[in-house]
């Protein structure tokens, strides 16, 4: 039975033994851990107690601590990427379609979200990172989707008039901003998430209903 939250003994495992895998440079490592973990804990647990903190205290200074952040996220990344899937099988979409702010290169956050999604029975439409902000109008046009979530991992990104523009061009669809990017109140009638808890709540909110789009588990390309 999956747990909301991770005991503190279990963390510090967690820690220590993903750090030296991505000290080794052995990002396989760090998703064989994370998975491990994830079955035992849960994906919120794990990204709010383990691989959010760990992300945010890598220095990234010298090219040693560049090449050890790399190895993390790419093992992040590789780990929420496969949880939970299973060949041949698709999951509806629910009218979710996650994607990352134009010009925004990080968002294993994104890849977190729907991995808890998978882990609660549902999918998404996941677009991955720098999403212009006419190819996310294009999207929405196309897939019609009820819920987006756009992901900022920093304020350059995080370009709050823009997402508020966004919802008011969709006024039918629940526009949601996530990520430590959005640092601008956003404004009706878009929304800042501040948790993974909340994104997911956000996504579940509405029920899947029958929409023409699924993901195809097979290989796949929240930082």
């Amino acid at each position: 039975m999956l747990s909301a939250s991770m005991p503190a003994d279990a963390v510090e495992v967690a820690y220590k033994r993903v750090c030296l895998a991505a000290e080794d440079l052995d990002s396989n490592r760090v998703a064989t851990v994370l998975l491990e973990m994830a079955h035992a804990w849960g994906v919120e647990a794990l990204w709010e107690q383990v691989c959010g903190p760990l992300l945010a205290r890598m220095p990234g200074r010298t090219a040693a601590e560049i090449a050890v952040e790399h190895a993390l996220s790419e093992g992040v990344r590789v780990g929420m990427d496969v949880y939970r899937r299973e060949p041949g099988r698709s999951l509806p979409a629910g009218g979710v379609l996650l994607a990352g702010a134009e010009q925004e290169a990080h968002c294993l956050g994104l890849h977190a979200l729907a991995a808890a999604l998978r882990e609660q029975g549902r999918g998404c439409l996941n677009l991955g990172p720098a999403l212009p902000w006419g190819a996310l109008a294009s999207a929405a046009h196309r897939a019609r989707p009820r819920t987006v979530v756009l992901w900022s991992q920093t304020p350059l990104t995080g370009r709050a008039y823009r997402l508020l523009r966004f919802a008011r061009d969709f006024p039918r669809l629940r526009a949601y901003g996530a990520g430590p990017g959005w640092i601008e109140p956003l404004g009706k009638p878009a929304v800042r998430l501040g948790t993974l808890a909340d994104a997911v709540a956000a996504c579940l909110a509405v029920a899947p209903g029958r929409d023409a789009h699924h993901i195809r588990y097979g290989s796949v390309p929240y930082r």
